[in-house]
């Protein structure tokens, strides 16, 4: 991995000296991540004009089941407590004889921002911007191997909790349920907190779950996604508990089974993004379900759960190949329930067999 990690640095690098800067400082969890490896807890990396180093406010400790930093590059500990790593590296990058420095504003904060301008007056301070966002979109054969079997983890989990009795169990204890499932096979832990609704709950989008008890007839929505070596996958499915769901059940989860489904046929290199989401809104809206949909029909995932691109009404921007994406509508009616199906898809040309589902558990509407 070390000449991965080698190759994207040399990437931002590249783009960071196109717009003038000398070095640069990467403070966001993620982007630090998909640079340098696993890396301790606040630690940034300064992509320096001599050398590129990971600055930590103590020495990384062992943690195997996260990973490690790029052995390749070197770790600058501070050498007391307390210190903020942002502010040595920006007086590392002085020390390496860079006058500028780009930063990442949209995740540094002001005082932090304010403290390199007090330390380090002289140093010209510019923004870089979402530069590792984007490089982040594209993702390689390993990192679509994490996701895959992160969503190999899920599956199981979810599919051991639908073999359980159900009916009289809260939704608090089901999420919780599932989210040690999840470790048990081999997840770092949750990708989110995992969301079960029943009845009148389900089909929410990202409803936390209470201590309301699943009961005969209720829809059971749940969404939930594991995260293995930090890249993270997302699965949601619909039920229904212990009868033989009623007609107007079977009407609304055949609706967004068909917007699902037209969301994913959507998904090709090039295709435009509000395109996706039009293709699903369509279903819904053309059934009746146009108000009060969510915002989007799904974004993509990574070492993030939410990540561009988005899949909205007013997306801009095409997909390219090998972006892992949701596709995830829903609909909830007020007072009675909903539906909300939920698949991480990964972006193939027609020609390598078209979007490839990572998650597969059933979408047929059970009665558990």
């Amino acid at each position: 991995m070390s000449e991965v990690y080698a190759t994207r640095r040399m990437r931002v690098r590249e783009r960071c000296n196109a717009a003038g800067a000398a070095a640069a400082l990467v403070s966001r969890p993620a982007n630090v991540r998909y640079l340098a490896g696993a890396a301790p807890h606040g630690a940034v990396l300064l992509l320096g004009k001599r050398e590129d180093l990971l600055v930590c406010a103590g020495p990384p400790d062992d943690r195997p089941t996260e990973g490690r930093p790029d052995e390749a590059l070197r770790v600058h500990a501070l050498p007391r407590s307390g210190g903020d790593p942002a502010v040595a590296a920006a007086d590392l990058a002085t020390g390496q004889g860079a006058d500028s420095l780009a930063v990442e504003e949209h995740h540094l904060t002001v005082a932090r921002h304010r403290a390199i301008g007090s330390v380090m007056p002289r140093l010209r301070l510019a923004d870089l911007g979402g530069a590792v966002e984007q490089l982040r979109v594209v993702k390689d054969e390993e990192e679509i191997s994490c996701l895959r079997i992160g969503a190999e983890i899920a599956d199981q989990a979810l599919g051991e909790l639908l073999e359980s009795i159900l009916v009289g169990r809260t939704e608090r204890h089901l999420a919780l349920e599932l989210e040690r499932r999840l470790v048990d096979h081999g997840a770092d832990g949750p990708a989110f907190p995992t969301s079960v609704g029943t009845g009148p709950h389900s089909g929410r989008r990202g409803h936390r779950p209470t201590d309301r008890r699943v009961e005969e007839g209720d829809f059971l929505s749940v969404c939930l996604g594991a995260t293995y070596r930090g890249y993270r996958c997302e699965i949601g499915r619909t039920f229904v508990i212990g009868t033989s769901p009623a007609d107007w059940q079977i009407e609304l989860y055949d609706v967004v089974f068909a917007a699902q489904r037209a969301g994913r046929e959507s998904l090709a290199p090039g295709a435009a993004c509000r395109d996706v989401d039009r293709a699903a809104r369509q279903v819904l809206d053309s059934a009746g379900h146009g108000e009060g949909l969510p915002p989007l029909t799904g974004h993509g995932v990574g070492l993030e759960i939410d990540e561009d691109p988005q899949l909205a009404p007013a997306a801009m921007g095409k997909l390219d190949a090998c972006v892992p994406v949701t596709v995830e509508p829903g609909v909830h009616l007020p007072g009675r329930g909903g539906v909300r199906i939920d698949d991480t898809l990964v972006v193939r040309p027609e020609a390598d067999g078209g979007p490839e589902l990572l998650t597969i558990t059933t979408k047929e509407l059970l009665a558990l």
